[in-house]
Formats: C-alpha cells, structure tokens, sequence
C-alpha cells in the first residue's frame, strides 16, 4: 500500500466523526408544545413480556397525554404474562387484552401481532410500543409534536430510539452501537426531508402512524414476511411520499432490549443480516466499512511504530482520535458507560462476529426468537 492511500485510510475515522457531530446538532426530540387533540391507540405486542408488561402499561397511563385506549396482544406467552394482563385488566379500564392466535404460515409473529393490534384499535392515531419499552410522561407528547406541530411540515408516521438500558458487561460492550450505526453514516435528518425511500433509519420499539396512511400502504399484513417490519413499513410509507421522522427518543423513553447474553446474541443475530437486506455483498461492504473506520486505525497505529514510520502513524493516530472523540460524545450525550470510548474496537469486532453469525443463521434457515424459528426471507415470501 502507498503511503497516500495509507494516510487517507487511516483518516477514514474522521468521516463518522464528522456525521456524528452533525446529527448531535440536528437530530429531534421532539417538542413538549402540543395542543392538538386526536384519538390515540396505544398498542403493545407481548410476548413473554412479564418482567415487563406491567412497567410499559404504568408508564403509558402516567403520561401526560391520556390514550383513549391501551390493547395488549398476548401472542401466547407461556410465562406469567396473562395472569398479569388480567390482573392489570381489573384496575385499568382502558386496558383491552387480545389472546393471541396460531402463527399463520410466512408470517413473523410481531407483523402478525402488530396487524391484530390495528384491527382492534378504533383511534385515528395509532402508537405501537414494544412490551419491554417504558414511556417517559412527556414521551407521547414529544412524538404528537412532531405529527401535529405548531410550526413546521407534519409528520405522518414518528420512529423513536429509546434511550437504552444496559446492565451486563455485554450490553455495555454492544448496545451502544445501536446508536452508533444510526448516526455515523448519513444526516438523519434526511429520513424526514428526502423523498428517497433509500434514506431511512426506524426503531420499531416506538412508532407512530397515522390511521390513514396506516390503511393507505396496508398496513402490517404487507410487512408480514419481514423480521426487520420498522423498516419495511417505513419504506412502504416513504414510497408513497408520506414524511417518516425519525427522532433521537432519549427524552422519550427507556428500554432494556436483552436481558441475558443469549437474547443479545440471538437478537442481533435475527436482525442485522436482514437488516441489511440479506444481501451478502451488503454484508461484506458493512464489514469493510466498519473494519476501515473503527478497526484499522488501531492497527495501523500498531504497525507503522513497529515499523518507525512516523509519517504514517501520525495520521494512524489521528483516526484512532477521532474514533475515541465520537464515542466520547456519544458517551456524554447518551449516558454510554465510558469503558466504551476505550473498548471501541473490541465492540467492533463483536458486532462483526454478530453480523457474520447473522449470515449464518439465515443460510441454515435457523433465525430464532422468542420460542420460534423462521426460515430465510425468500423462503417466507415463498410461503
């Protein structure tokens, strides 16, 4: 390698730095401005959801906006998930319970419990929070802002990242590259201001619809196949020029996504390849892009000292610089334990082996969650 391409290698890291910064400055939270009034569904798919079914449900009625009505799908939990929701069922007159019924052949089971949920609900605003998400009391006012807002265009559908939650070392090893796989990439405030339905980030955990553009792209029963449905229903919606938010939801809410190291790994396993489109060459791009920005600076600032090639390992560790600021930043902003800033590329390489275990798992039709296992895509859309 010449020692151009190696010096502007090495200063790839700056580029994610860059975007972070932007976003930092430009991504919503929303507005606690709302006067507007609308029949709001807040609905709940659930799913051996009892460590906590009950905090979501609390959350929601202590908001400072009222639903008109809270639905739980149960999708036949095998814990102590029904016996709560009929205990919660007798102090909480808004609360509806729907019983889950047998998974149809080629759907996944949070399309298909999402799909019953919006059959049920009689609002014209429809918010789908995942079990294990709890509102903050001014969390449904700062999504309604954004779909009713004093000033500005309106949104048609709001998509939320959560601020997450993290206990084990693993969590805070790799969860907070959720985060940064949505803002080292792209502005996002192009998700909500570009027509481009390719310009997309979305976080199913908190998601906001309209009724009408809800029946306008057909809902959940379109997405039925798809693991990753955020995504796919916000496509849906850009292609038909409906304006997607996507909103930084620090403010909004809390969520603890796994609470073992096996729900974290088979987590991340079910959803990045498909994330990505089940595309391998997608996959093989992520893997040298993230390789490229996060891991070789450390390498090459290892290599050029060994090597005494001083030219080269200033700009080495001007990459590794850039890495640590960006998770500094993000450490700041978003409460990330500060072991991260200098575990960086040890999260990396995690996330990788997460991304090529994903791969894995779609190639031996074997994605698994909650107690059942899908097929690959095309063999779901086959169905």
């Amino acid at each position: 390698m010449s020692p151009l391409y190696w010096n502007l290698l090495n200063l790839f890291g700056c580029v994610p730095l860059a975007m972070t910064l932007l976003n930092l400055l430009t991504w919503t939270r929303g507005r606690l401005e709302y006067e507007g009034t609308c029949r709001l569904s807040v609905l709940i798919p659930a799913r051996d959801e009892a460590d906590n079914i009950e905090a979501c449900i609390a959350a929601v009625e202590r908001g400072d906006v009222a639903p008109d009505e809270v639905i739980v799908y149960d999708d036949q939990s095998s814990d102590q998930t029904p016996e709560i929701l009929s205990r919660l069922s007798l102090d909480h007159p808004k609360l509806k319970v729907i019983r889950g019924a047998e998974l149809p052949e080629g759907w996944v089971g949070k399309p298909h419990a999402c799909h019953h949920l919006a059959e049920a609900a009689r609002g014209d605003v429809l918010l789908f929070v995942d079990a294990d998400t709890v509102l903050e009391p001014s969390g449904i006012r700062r999504m309604l802002s954004l779909l009713s807002p004093t000033e500005g265009r309106r949104a048609d559908l709001v998509t939320a990242v959560p601020r997450q939650l993290m206990e084990s070392a693993l969590e805070r090893l790799l969860i907070p590259l959720l985060l940064l796989t949505y803002t080292s990439w792209f502005p996002l405030w192009l998700v909500a201001n570009s027509r481009d339905h390719r310009f997309l980030a979305a976080n199913g955990q908190l998601l906001m619809i309209r009724r009408s553009l809800y029946r306008e792209i057909g809902g959940f029963e379109r997405v039925a196949h798809e693991i990753v449905d955020d995504m796919a229903l916000c496509r849906l919606a850009k292609k038909r020029h409906a304006r997607v938010v996507f909103m930084d939801g620090y403010e909004t809410a809390r969520c603890r996504m796994y609470r073992s190291a096996d729900a974290l790994w088979t987590g991340f396993s079910k959803n990045i390849y498909e994330g990505i489109g089940g595309n391998p060459f997608a996959l093989l791009f992520v893997i040298g892009l993230y390789s490229s920005a996060f891991i070789w600076p450390y390498v090459s600032s290892a290599l050029s000292w060994a090597l005494n090639l001083y030219s080269i390992l200033y700009t080495a560790l001007l990459g590794v610089a850039a890495n640590m600021l960006m998770r500094l930043l993000l450490s700041l902003r978003y409460r990330h334990p500060i072991s991260g800033v200098l575990l960086h590329p040890v999260s990396v390489i995690g996330l990788l082996a997460l991304s090529i275990n994903s791969f894995r798992c779609t190639l031996k039709d074997a994605i698994r969650w909650r107690g059942r296992a899908y097929c690959a895509r095309r063999g779901r859309l086959a169905s």
